[in-house]
């Protein structure tokens, strides 16, 4: 499939995202001032350690924030497509829903499948219930039809339909289960689908099978995918571009090929290079030295900037704009781009 033009509508468009979490030592700052563009038909990658906000800029897509998150700043307008994939002229902004309107835009418009398939159903119900009530919410198919319709998604994901239309969640395995949950996102056919996680606690041969379902599906439904994952073999394989968040901001932003081949930001060359391969000499794998930033208090300019080998005064006084490098699709956010490649990889080419 070939990445969208960046002259095609997008189907969502976040603008000046900032979500803070309210705790007793102050406003945790989880995402930043987001600027990004879901393109019709892509798959994005959010990639990062744990605690950079990705799952946060995921949940707040969707408006599925916790009661002690608040969107301080924003605006994502969503935008409706034909089959064809031709704008229709509908546009919204979803933080202006009301409860109501959210209700209908979750399922149809978007879907989100969330971590811990095992905690993911209601233990108590069969997974035709569970079909049943997301359907009957949104005055969606029912009876007959609506098992048709459930069987063809289960066959598109390799699951024996007649197997799991009438199961307990418990009687299916890890990875039966993280492919329901996905047949269940797209049983409205909705054009953009959310991952957070999605090959989380699977062994590596039930990995290989959710990876190959995910690449079928965008081929055959052609929807928007955004995945969250620290996986970066995950991400080389799946995605058409690459965010690479910290500290509740994109560092770096580009095309699959671009960021593996050409990374720009020290962080991104530090993920990459903690990632052992299998001609990789043991030399040449490191860790990220120090530690996440405090997001209550965090440090002046950069927020890399303690961690990073290549900070200079500059980094300490003043945070870094996302802004193109080799070409005006690859942006990063450091004021060093231009050494990071030559000076941080093993064999920079």
């Amino acid at each position: 499939m070939s990445i969208p033009s960046q002259n095609h509508p997008s189907t969502l468009s976040i603008r000046n995202l900032t979500i803070e979490y309210q705790v007793k030592r102050g406003a945790v700052q989880a995402v930043r001032n987001l600027n990004l563009e879901i393109r019709y038909g892509e798959s994005l990658a959010l990639i990062g350690e744990s605690g950079s906000g990705k799952t946060t800029i995921g949940m707040g897509m969707m408006r599925l924030l916790p009661s002690t998150a608040r969107i301080a700043t924003g605006e994502m307008i969503f935008r409706r497509f034909d089959k064809a994939g031709q704008a229709t002229g509908v546009e919204f902004d979803v933080m202006k829903l009301n409860e109501r309107e959210l209700r209908l835009f979750r399922w149809k418009d978007g879907a989100m499948v969330f971590q811990a398939a095992l905690n993911a159903f209601n233990p108590v119900l069969k997974i035709r219930d569970q079909f049943g009530d997301t359907a009957r919410a949104h005055g969606y198919l029912q009876g007959e039809a609506l098992r048709k319709r459930a069987y063809e998604l289960f066959g598109l994901v390799r699951l024996d339909p007649e197997r799991v239309w009438n199961s307990y969640p418990h009687e299916l395995s890890g990875g039966m289960r993280q492919r329901v949950l996905i047949a269940l996102g797209l049983l409205l056919d909705p054009p953009m689908l959310i991952l957070d996680e999605p090959t989380t606690a699977l062994d590596i041969l039930t990995q290989r099978n959710i990876m190959d379902v995910l690449k079928d599906l965008r081929g055959k439904l052609n929807f928007s995918l955004v995945f969250i994952s620290h996986d970066l073999s995950l991400a080389a394989e799946l995605a058409d571009r690459i965010a690479t968040v910290y500290a509740g901001r994109i560092v770096e932003l580009g095309n699959v090929y671009d960021t593996f081949q050409n990374p720009q930001h020290p962080y991104t060359i530090g993920l990459m290079s903690a990632v052992p391969t299998l001609t990789t000499h043991r030399d040449h794998v490191s860790s990220i030295p120090g530690s996440p930033p405090d997001l209550i208090d965090m440090p002046s300019g950069c927020k890399f900037h303690p961690r990073c080998p290549l900070a200079v005064e500059q980094c300490k006084r003043e945070e870094p704009p996302l802004i193109p490098t080799t070409d005006d699709e690859h942006l990063a956010a450091c004021w060093r781009w231009m050494d990071a490649k030559q000076k941080l990889m093993p064999n920079p080419k």
